[in-house]
């Protein structure tokens, strides 16, 4: 048996449980944790698959830098509230569920079809990725998709500077309002 073929029995079912653990979990950070391990699972796919590059993207983008700002969110926000197990929305779960085996029926489906599969590389695949999957990639991202990349990247920094800004709004509230009731010899 190839060694490739051990490593992908050994991480995909670290990935599945991972993914399933994060989406019934309660606690949002031990969720985020869980989607990390998710991550790297993907990563080690990629690296499988012969994307060196995309492994390290993954392992440095995702599970690295989103997730920081995930859980610097998630840490703003506050994990120590109690959560109401009543269903917000009627009828949420059973549309959910339904949603999700027809998606895993249509998986399914697909791929005993075999669509999306080819034995061979389309034609051109050879002068598309002529010095290797790095420059293919960084060829495309940088020329055809600059903007949406450089949009994006504003966007997220811009997300967090507003994160950051309502946070400091809030601290404040809370110590103006904490001084104002010592001014008045309030005992919390």
């Amino acid at each position: 048996m190839p060694l490739d073929n051990v490593v992908f029995w050994v991480f995909a079912p670290i990935a599945v449980a991972s993914a399933i653990a994060m989406l019934v979990q309660r606690n949002a950070v031990h969720a985020a944790l869980l989607l990390i391990v998710n991550f790297f699972c993907i990563a080690v796919f990629y690296l499988l698959l012969g994307a060196p590059f995309l492994f390290a993207v993954q392992v440095i983008v995702y599970a690295g830098a989103i997730m920081v700002l995930f859980l610097f969110v998630i840490m703003l926000l506050g994990v120590d509230r109690g959560d109401t197990l009543r269903e917000r929305l009627v009828g949420q779960r059973p549309a959910a569920i339904g949603l999700g085996l027809a998606l895993a029926l249509e998986v399914f489906f697909a791929v005993r079809a075999g669509v999306g599969f080819a034995a061979k590389a389309p034609v051109g695949f050879e002068k598309v990725n002529a010095g290797g999957n790095a420059q293919a990639l960084a060829r495309v991202l940088f020329r055809d998709y600059f903007f949406p990349f450089e949009a994006t990247s504003v966007l997220l920094i811009v997300a967090a500077i507003a994160a950051m800004v309502l946070a400091q709004r809030k601290a404040r509230a809370i110590t103006q309002a904490g001084a104002e009731a010592a001014g008045r010899g309030e005992v919390a």
